[in-house]
């Protein structure tokens, strides 16, 4: 990811939103990871994406494994009511 130091972002602002089109951003204050600068594309794919079920089942890791359940043939148990 590319980064850029707070003073940069700064003074190139314009660029910096450009280059968060294409991917996101990192901010840097004195070399540490500040905040990360994404497009507007970007941040509502994140904040609004919740797939549905069935999106979910597709592409779980268990998708299209069949399972074999065998019941226990034995009767329930008895209740006092």
């Amino acid at each position: 990811m590319p980064q850029w130091q707070v003073q940069q972002a700064k003074a190139r602002f314009s660029e910096l939103l450009r280059d968060a089109e294409d991917g996101p951003q990192v901010v840097t204050v004195r070399g540490r990871p500040t905040a990360v600068v994404v497009s507007k594309k970007a941040y509502d794919r994140l904040a609004n994406r919740k797939p549905s079920l069935v999106e979910f089942l597709k592409t779980s890791p268990l998708a299209g494994v069949t399972l074999e359940i065998d019941r226990d043939p034995s009767l329930p148990r008895g209740v006092d009511l």
